[in-house]
């Protein structure tokens, strides 16, 4: 990951925008969206956006230590600009490090298709609910198992159904225990990530912890979520804890 992705709170923030014709004016139109307050470039801002990838306007605004996009220019970029899903509240950003728009453009409208129009009212909904689903399930661990067992394929309020938001009331009402702990043994098919089956890529994105082999890659390793506890292991644990846990080798 050659870089780290963040939602920045623009509105009522300044941000320098500069050059002009099309591009200047989709980038106007993307910081009027988020709220941005749009100012020259003499003006005050820690963020700027130089729409016509002036060189001589880029250093002037690093001078001042000031992160700036330059529009086809991924090489004087401090930060890109994702290409955007837009079910709000949910959105879902999608880079390419500059390396080409036209593949974050493609990749977004082929997502775009697969997800439904009320994604952002599931989102609204859970968030009205989160009194009640923590009231439901005190132990964050038991919560998380919870949401991530609804959300799934086929669950109370699978997040691909377009009616999910109006589910998440049932949900909470009839939702029996948490599934039960699990522990997954993975036989690695290699240490390139690319040769993950589905079900092991689905696995290491749901675990709440990761043993694994000390000669598994960290390639491997950063499939799994973030906050997903790695345990490095000369053999699979007797007592792995609660929720899903996973054991994984590389084929000897």
């Amino acid at each position: 990951m050659q870089s780290l992705p963040v939602f920045l709170m623009l509105r009522g923030r300044p941000v320098i925008l500069t050059g002009a014709g099309e591009a200047a004016d989709a980038k106007r139109r993307l910081l009027e969206r988020a709220g941005a307050r749009i100012v020259g470039e003499g003006d005050e801002a820690m963020l700027a956006i130089v729409a016509d990838g002036d060189e001589a306007a880029v250093a002037r605004l690093k001078v001042r230590g000031i992160l700036v996009n330059a529009t086809d220019r991924p090489d004087l970029c401090d930060f890109t600009l994702p290409a955007i899903i837009d079910r709000d509240p949910v959105l879902i950003a999608i880079g390419t490090g500059g390396a080409s728009a036209g593949l974050a453009k493609a990749l977004r409208q082929r997502i775009e298709a697969l997800l439904p129009q009320r994604l952002g009212a599931l989102a609204t909904a859970l968030h009205g609910a989160r009194a009640a689903i923590r009231a439901r399930w005190p132990e964050a661990s038991a919560r998380r198992r919870a949401i991530d067992a609804g959300l799934a394929a086929g669950g109370p309020i699978d997040l691909m159904r377009d009616d999910a938001a109006d589910g998440v009331p049932l949900w909470l009402a009839e939702q029996g225990d948490v599934a039960a702990s699990r522990f997954v043994h993975i036989s690695l098919l290699s240490g390139d990530p690319d040769d993950l089956t589905l079900r092991a890529a689905r696995l290491l994105g749901e675990a709440d912890r990761i043993y694994h082999a000390p000669e598994v890659p960290a390639a491997i390793l950063d499939r799994a979520r973030a906050d997903a506890v790695r345990v490095p292991a000369s053999a699979p644990p007797a007592d792995p804890g609660e929720g899903l846990s996973l054991w994984l080798a590389l084929p000897r």
